[in-house]
């Protein structure tokens, strides 16, 4: 096996050719453009199968690489920040971990002011180098940069990886009106956060460490990314009439002061339901029926390059 001491570049892009329904795909020959034209020096490997990218990142900072970036959806940067993760000791800050959204979501994208729908501009970023320490979240063995959502919330993750024709916004928003019809009965759910237990049915309950997902839903649009807290949004067993008041307020972030919601903030938190709970991390499913979760907050353990509107 051939070893080398220092990288060939800085810079190391991971592709998920798969993401967007395979827009990931059709934009490497553009994503390659632009990063040469941005004057950077990048390897660049895609992935073959789920969670590959994880162990590629964490190959990537062994190598020796400064830089790795995620080029896909809000999946692929979830698994190469807990890459980096795996690759760093706890108490140290995990990256640099850089993103060019080429997936459905991109919420992680839009939490470091990186462009969406403008790979030019993404490729900039990079180029700039601009960069921001954030909080990462942990979820049992499993890091985040984001969210987790449960009941509702999750359901409607799982109901969008069968929407083909669709992506982004579009794509979520129709899974969550099918998901009105087809989410029947909220499950009996203690959540324990800061030494105080709470039990009831629920309709959803988001954990975010980031304000935006699915596209354009602003479950927690008061959380900061680099506050030491977790924002916590619970919504309580409510009629699907009430269900669809209320997704216009999701979409503005104004269901915060509405009754059916209670929004808190915690260090820490767990969660467990009897007859199972669906939950998503960072928008990837991550059980369709869990009955224990642990999360918390891990200050300023990720850095992450940013925008320029969302630098230090």
């Amino acid at each position: 096996m051939l070893f080398r001491s220092l990288p060939m570049k800085e810079i190391m892009v991971i592709a998920n050719p798969v993401a967007g329904h395979g827009n990931g795909a059709k934009v490497l020959p553009a994503l390659r453009h632009h990063l040469t034209e941005e004057g950077l020096d990048f390897d660049l490997v895609c992935t073959t199968r789920p969670l590959e990218a994880i162990e590629l990142a964490r190959q990537a900072v062994a190598d020796g690489y400064r830089t790795i970036v995620a080029a896909g959806g809000d999946g692929t940067v979830h698994e190469v920040l807990n890459g980096l993760r795996a690759a760093t000791d706890d108490n140290q800050v995990a990256g640099t971990l850089g993103i060019i959204p080429t997936g459905s979501g991109n919420d992680i994208a839009h939490m470091v002011g990186i462009p969406e729908e403008n790979l030019q501009g993404a490729c900039r970023c990079l180029a700039e180098g601009q960069t921001r320490v954030i909080d990462m979240g942990r979820l049992d063995d499993r890091y985040f940069a984001n969210n987790v959502g449960m009941g509702f919330d999750a359901t409607v993750s799982i109901v969008s990886r069968r929407i083909k024709y669709l992506h982004g916004f579009p794509m979520y928003f129709l899974a969550v009106l099918q998901t009105v019809f087809v989410y029947y009965k909220a499950p009996t759910v203690s959540i324990t956060h800061d030494g105080q237990t709470a039990t009831q049915p629920i309709l959803m309950a988001t954990i975010g460490n980031g304000t935006r997902h699915g596209g354009g839903f602003f479950v927690t649009p008061l959380a900061e990314i680099d506050d030491g807290w977790l924002d916590l949004c619970i919504a309580r067993e409510i009629s699907r009439l009430r269900i669809l008041a209320l997704i216009p307020h999701f979409m503005r972030g104004t269901h915060i002061d509405k009754p059916p919601v209670t929004m808190l903030r915690c260090k820490r938190a767990v969660v467990t339901c009897d007859s199972g709970l669906a939950v998503h991390v960072d928008g990837e499913i991550y059980a369709e029926a869990t009955s224990r979760l642990e999360i918390e907050i891990l200050p300023k353990r990720l850095r992450v390059v940013c925008g320029n509107a969302n630098g230090p």
